[in-house]
């Protein structure tokens, strides 16, 4: 990675300072969803680095949410704060096998054969 990433990994990991009940609700999700952003754009672990405190990040997100905010509004709120005019897109994908996966998908595929006797046929 980079210098920047690991002080904005630094800086997003101090949630001990933040404090509101509503704030705290949202501290983990929002920490780790920042750093993810920061794994994938250098700039915005660099505009984090260079930003305010994620406590004040954080009662930024929480200001004028009433009793509830979903995830990607609280992750855009939060890119927000240290990015201003970046967007924050968002893609949900199903997976119907999910854990009920092959658990033999590891191991080298094994190739089976059929034979048969073209005379059975006559």
């Amino acid at each position: 990675m980079n210098d920047f990433f690991e002080k904005a990994k630094e800086k997003l990991s101090d949630l001990k300072s933040v404090s509101g009940q509503k704030e705290n609700a949202m501290k983990a999700e929002v920490s780790d969803a920042l750093m993810s952003f920061c794994e994938q754009e250098p700039e915005f672990a660099q505009a984090v680095v260079q930003g305010g405190s994620f406590a004040d990040c954080v009662k930024s997100v929480a200001k004028g949410t009433g009793s509830s905010i979903s995830d990607i509004a609280a992750y855009r709120k939060a890119v927000e704060f240290y990015f201003p005019g970046a967007k924050v897109n968002f893609k949900m994908t199903i997976d119907l096998i999910g854990d009920a996966a092959d658990p033999q998908e590891d191991k080298p595929e094994v190739k089976k054969s059929l034979s048969f006797n073209l005379d059975d046929f006559i």
